[in-house]
């Protein structure tokens, strides 16, 4: 994930910060707006993962409309680059951070001890302090829906699988759709190329390519530009958006996507801070909560697809399914999971092995 901050990035940041004051300081002022910042790993128009958190950004400046102004930086690498944009980010009078990649966990949590009277937030880790907070989506139950689509759908069996970097919440992601794949058909087979990136579109383009000429008929992919549903419509085959809705891009080929809905999180953060409220979580919600959604069905979805996939989105939201739940092998032919255990959410965020029918 090396992308660097750019000149537009930081512009688009420091454009918008605003002079309010931090909570650590007297709010008699309350007039002046609360300060929320955002670090996003990829650009606004990636239209997918950090478009979709700037969607909510901007939800959450009509909403509270006069009693946030909320700022932004995108393309911010994974690194020391990372803790510069969120101390600077700190020291302008923000009081809410939200960090949006797994990778600006450990950075977010050094800049939070050195800010305790400002509130950070960060998307998809584990680490939590006073004034951090930690937040994510069920990504994996998605998987499970779009992965059963697949089974149905899929001639050859054979699912491509663009992989960013090969950390616990994109590896379940694979093994979701993989399981839930071979529910449908046992013999389903989902083959993985990595990237190391979040989005490069060039690079995702080049490992569907090469996953479409390896008898791959579908491709999924937990990088975020349209790039690799692109390729999908151009070879005939069909493809899953991540993110967000990337109908536009594909509407042959995209049989429907996940979509990740951060409105109402970023709104309750925010108004918990006006309020007073705010205290420290972590959380991890799903289709339940309205974090985790899925667009509405392509053409190509089959009426069996259409049937099945609604059957396992219901169960998952009334809690009678579970995507982890044994007898599970992995790619090995090593039972990890027995029959009738459904995996802790611990095992899952640790979760560093294929399973059956992945080739990675």
């Amino acid at each position: 994930m090396a992308h660097l901050i750019t000149r537009r990035g930081l512009l688009a940041g420091t454009a918008g910060l605003t002079a309010g004051l931090s909570l650590g300081a007297d709010r008699g002022l309350a007039q002046q707006p609360l300060g929320v910042g955002f670090v996003y790993v990829g650009p606004v128009g990636d239209h997918g993962w950090s478009f979709t958190h700037d969607v909510g950004r901007k939800h959450l400046e009509q909403t509270l409309a006069g009693k946030v102004k909320t700022t932004f930086v995108e393309n911010v690498a994974e690194g020391p680059d990372a803790e510069r944009v969120i101390r600077q980010l700190a020291t302008s009078g923000n009081g809410l951070i939200f960090t949006t990649s797994f990778g600006f966990m450990n950075p977010t949590e050094r800049v939070a001890r050195q800010f305790p009277n400002i509130r950070f937030e960060h998307a998809t880790g584990y680490k939590t302090g006073p004034n951090l907070a930690a937040y994510n989506a069920r990504f994996y139950e998605g998987r499970a829906v779009i992965g059963t689509i697949a089974g149905h759908v899929s001639k050859t069996g054979v699912a491509g699988y663009v992989g960013s970097v090969p950390i616990p919440e994109v590896v379940m992601g694979i093994n979701a759709f993989t399981l839930a794949a071979r529910k449908v058909n046992p013999n389903f087979t989902t083959r993985v190329v990595w990237v190391n990136s979040w989005y490069d579109p060039g690079k995702e383009a080049d490992a569907a390519k090469a996953l479409l000429d390896q008898r791959a008929d579908i491709l999924s992919q937990h990088t975020d530009s349209p790039a690799p549903l692109q390729q999908a419509e151009a070879r005939g085959a069909f493809g899953f958006g991540q993110a967000n809705d990337m109908k536009a891009f594909a509407p042959k080929a995209q049989l429907t996507a996940i979509v990740d809905d951060w409105n109402d999180y970023y709104v309750a953060r925010a108004q918990a801070v006006l309020d007073g409220t705010w205290k420290t979580h972590s959380i991890w919600h799903g289709m339940k909560e309205g974090m985790v959604k899925i667009a509405p069905y392509g053409a190509g979805v089959t009426d069996p697809a259409r049937q099945a996939a609604e059957q396992v989105k219901n169960d998952i939201i009334a809690g009678k399914h579970h995507p982890f739940t044994g007898p599970i092998k992995d790619n090995k032919g090593v039972e990890r999971v027995p029959a009738g255990k459904t995996m802790t959410d611990e095992e899952l965020n640790k979760m560093d092995w294929y399973v059956e029918g992945v080739q990675a």
